[in-house]
């Protein structure tokens, strides 16, 4: 029984839902927006294992102004009810598909982190590849070290930094086919690890046409074990002391 350190549980249809937490010792639910955080919060509510997580995702259009100051009043209002700010962070697939202006989103981004340090919380991140540094630039500006990059992609630099800040990073089940992911588990410290699924989005290999649920995760153990050295349980107790101590569970 593993923590899933990051799953969209408010995109799966509700009556699926007490059985998905049926494989998993607890899990970190991350928000899409203000509806998305709103909904996030009752599911906390009804389920013991679900752990909360407010924020916006980048890879979609910015808030207006009036959705934004909503949304940073309704989190400062509900900080009780949630382990940390996420997810955010910067678009990077959205700037891949078209053209467009990345500075409201490092703004908007930079208000997150404040808010995280004004409220002690750790931060989820989406921040892959180039937009790692900007978002470590950000941080270590702040002085926020409770940093979580869930499903990291980036260069050797970058995870130098990252390791050398005690920031922490979430494996997804694409390391059972992913060479590059794969790399990243054997630079990575275990101790700075964790697992997720960022389910309810699908995984090609052994996962093609399976629903995406915590179960999976097994499979992330058994790659970081072995790429690690370790016996799996051994794996498993670590990453899950990880995601515990992190989150304050």
């Amino acid at each position: 029984m593993l923590i899933d350190a990051h799953i969209h549980l408010d995109k799966y249809k509700e009556n699926d839902i007490p059985t998905l937490l049926e494989e998993a010792e607890r899990v970190i639910a991350v928000s899409m927006n203000l509806l998305s955080s709103e909904k996030t919060l009752k599911l906390s509510k009804a389920y013991a294992k679900v752990k909360a997580a407010f924020g916006f995702h980048p890879e979609q259009p910015l808030p207006s102004e009036a959705e934004e100051n909503a949304l940073f009043d309704w989190i400062r209002q509900h900080a009780h009810d949630m382990v940390a700010i996420g997810e955010v962070g910067l678009p990077y697939y959205l700037r891949q598909e078209k053209a467009i202006d990345e500075r409201p989103y490092v703004a908007l981004l930079e208000r997150f982190i404040g808010l995280a340090k004004e409220l002690n919380k750790p931060i989820v991140l989406h921040a892959v590849y180039e937009d790692a540094t900007i978002v470590c630039d950000l941080l270590e500006k702040h002085q926020l070290t409770k940093a979580h990059f869930h499903w990291f992609k980036g260069d050797a630099t970058v995870i130098e930094r990252m390791i050398h800040n005690g920031y922490f990073i979430s494996v997804t089940p694409d390391c059972t086919y992913e060479a590059e992911i794969k790399q990243l588990i054997k630079k990575y410290p275990i101790e700075l690890m964790m697992v997720e699924t960022d389910g309810p989005w699908p995984f090609e290999g052994p996962f093609d046409n399976k629903r995406t649920s915590p179960w999976i995760m097994d499979h992330s153990i058994e790659v970081i074990a072995s790429i690690k050295g370790l016996a799996t349980h051994e794996a498993a107790q670590i990453i899950t002391r990880n995601t515990t101590t992190f989150y304050n569970l």
